[in-house]
């Protein structure tokens, strides 16, 4: 790709937005959402303003629960906005970005609106989408300011061991580089101390929030861990972007992260029934090849069908199930597949699945 901003939307973003809903959501990444009363909330909790680089309360459980200094935390807006202001700090047009291949569309689109030179790397269904660490180094260069990568995986859930990690940041630490690591899909691990690479070394960017593992996505409680002087430049940095946050957020975080263990607790009860049900349909469906995480919310299972796009439209239009077609991950012969949402919707989406794979194969 040119440095050239050329990119001015995400398609996964604008597809998600209009086209992803069906009866049966299994396009969703997700922990289903929460409402406000499964927060225990007061209005005596809440206020409309405030001020300042980072809330205090909000600041010091998110480095209490991470084990992180609060100089090193910038709170932002979800994960997604969190990636485009840690990216905005660390590159510039023209310089040298590594990204794993498949990957989440938005980051990438975020890379490339910012004029980074990027090249790739791969996560293959065939190494179990692992990285492969002497591929990513033969790629490596004096030039490259950045490697990207998701952990777990976005799509395929797949966990980073930490020899891996360390090794990519051995890798940065010759070139000077960094290594941005979106961690939102690690919370579904539910560590009592969850785990980050951000402890490996300066040379690793994290982001993350409260989004996918607890059905908290409304909140918008993301967060990046930088080192101090580099999480300063982007609290200035985002003072041209968002300048303050919505106050009522931050306070309404505060309440879920004083309540995280309740509501982890069920999280991880849902995600643990439902990951085996999809393991179950997996087992009984010839038609497709899946990698089986152990952790997260998704599996990405390839077809072994032509035209993965149109089995998707059969089976929105005829099945009213959604899946997210590979295609937005760069890998068209494959689809995402959610199991987050709640267990009755998800059997009855596998059911119509199940169907729809009977239809496309049949002679």
């Amino acid at each position: 790709m040119t440095a050239a901003r050329d990119v001015m939307k995400s398609t996964y973003m604008n597809w998600a937005k209009t086209s992803s809903q069906g009866q049966f959501n299994l396009a969703t990444s997700g922990l289903g959402n929460l409402s406000i009363h499964d927060l225990e909330v007061s209005l005596d909790d809440l206020e409309l303003t405030g001020g300042g680089y980072g809330y205090g309360p909000l600041m010091e459980l998110i480095g209490q629960r991470y084990r992180v200094d609060t100089e090193s935390i910038v709170t932002a807006a979800g994960t997604s906005f969190a990636n485009h202001l840690a990216m905005s700090a660390l590159i510039k047009p023209g310089d040298r970005v590594l990204f794993e291949y498949p990957a989440y569309e938005p980051m990438l689109a975020t890379a490339a609106y910012l004029g980074a030179d990027i090249e790739r790397f791969s996560r293959s269904f065939d190494n179990g989408f692992g990285i492969d660490v002497d591929e990513l180094q033969s790629k490596l260069t004096s030039d490259t300011r950045l490697i990207v990568v998701t952990n777990l995986h976005n799509p395929s859930s797949v966990l980073l061991d930490d020899d891996t990690l360390r090794q990519l940041g051995e890798m940065a630490r010759e070139v000077k580089a960094r290594v941005l690591i979106d961690e939102v899909y690690l919370e579904t691990l539910f560590e009592q101390h969850p785990r980050t690479a951000f402890h490996l070394g300066n040379e690793f960017v994290i982001t993350s929030s409260l989004t996918k593992a607890f059905g908290l996505s409304g909140l918008r409680c993301g967060w990046i861990f930088a080192e101090p002087e580099l999480a300063r430049r982007m609290w200035l940095l985002n003072d041209l972007f968002a300048a303050t946050p919505v106050h009522t957020g931050e306070r309404l975080s505060v309440l879920a992260f004083q309540q995280l263990d309740r509501i982890g607790a069920r999280a991880r009860s849902l995600l643990n029934h439902n990951r085996q049900l999809v393991f179950d349909f997996l087992d009984a469906a010839p038609q497709l090849a899946a990698v089986r995480p152990d952790f997260g919310t998704t599996v990405f299972p390839r077809l072994l069908h032509p035209d993965v796009d149109a089995f998707c439209e059969l089976l929105r239009e005829k099945y009213q199930t959604s899946v997210v077609p590979g295609s937005f991950f760069e890998m068209p012969d494959h689809f995402r597949l959610g199991f987050a949402g709640d267990t009755e919707s998800l059997m009855a989406g596998l059911e119509r699945l199940q169907l729809a794979l009977a239809e496309v194969t049949e002679d």
